[in-house]
């Protein structure tokens, strides 16, 4: 089983070179960082986790830039998004973004996806909060043909566009993994566009079960990574028998001391499992 780090870079905790050498200097194989572009003051929509949101989801950086700092420092590091919020990006500049970052990164973007809960968020780019699902579909579908195709063009009921040039194309051929995240109302989604489930920290005892059903859905093996995992070495513990391929450890965003800290304290506990 690998294992990986994901977390919230932003402008108050450690940067992105310092977090991608330390990573992979302590035998990670992977860092997923996560997404939002803007919290609306007037945000009506409940925080998945309950209470208040934690001020990190005000002050992250672009995952993009953030990454392409991070590859420049690293050589064998997995960069992802954890998630990307697809229903508030253009499909042709995320095209773009992912394809640039796994340019310059050598083929190492993976790119984790997800349909958001933050309506409020959402609106404001445009995005009707009861349709975003079909609209994440149909900009999954636009990224392939931009990403695969020379003469690229996609037309359908939230997407539409003639035929266009988007270069560069990604190193990773066909093109660079999707990892879908959500829960069973993404199994659908996993299983036409997912290269793996990003499932959402879990309990093992409840995973389990959800994983054979999602397979049995998609017809293959899907593969799972566990994204924001406890550092619970009965949980994971758990994960090896689910035969989990990544477990995404959750690192708090905090300055740099703090966080190297407990990188070490991380590292040495996914050493137990390797």
């Amino acid at each position: 089983m690998k294992f990986g780090i994901s977390t919230f870079i932003t402008d108050q905790g450690i940067g992105p070179a310092a977090l991608g050498r330390a990573v992979e200097d302590r035998n990670f194989d992977s860092v997923f960082i996560a997404e939002h572009t803007h919290i609306p003051v007037e945000r009506r929509s409940p925080y998945p986790g309950g209470g208040e949101l934690p001020d990190i989801y005000y002050r992250t950086l672009d995952p993009f830039v953030a990454l392409s700092v991070a590859a420049a420092v690293t050589e064998r590091l997995l960069l992802g998004t954890g998630v990307a919020l697809v229903a508030q990006r253009d499909p042709i500049i995320t095209a773009k973004e992912v394809a640039s970052l796994d340019h310059v990164s050598g083929g190492r973007a993976v790119l984790g996806v997800g349909v958001g809960w933050n309506r409020e968020e959402m609106q404001n780019h445009g995005t009707d909060p009861t349709t975003r699902g079909q609209l994440v579909n149909e900009r999954l579908l636009a990224l392939r043909e931009l990403w695969t195709k020379d003469k690229a063009e996609f037309h359908g009921e939230f997407v539409d566009f003639g035929p266009v040039y988007s270069w560069p194309k990604p190193v990773q051929r066909p093109h660079p993994p999707i990892y879908v995240g959500g829960g069973r109302g993404a199994f659908p989604r996993v299983a036409e566009f997912g290269d793996a489930w990003l499932a959402n920290s879990l309990p093992p005892e409840e995973l389990g079960p959800q994983i054979e059903e999602l397979r049995a859905m998609a017809g293959r093996e899907v593969p799972v990574t566990v994204y924001g995992a406890a550092d619970d070495p009965a949980a994971i513990e758990g994960y090896t028998r689910l035969d989990v391929e990544r477990v995404l450890l959750y690192l708090p965003t905090k300055p740099e001391k703090e966080t190297l800290d407990q990188l070490d304290r991380l590292a040495e506990l996914a050493a137990r499992f390797r």
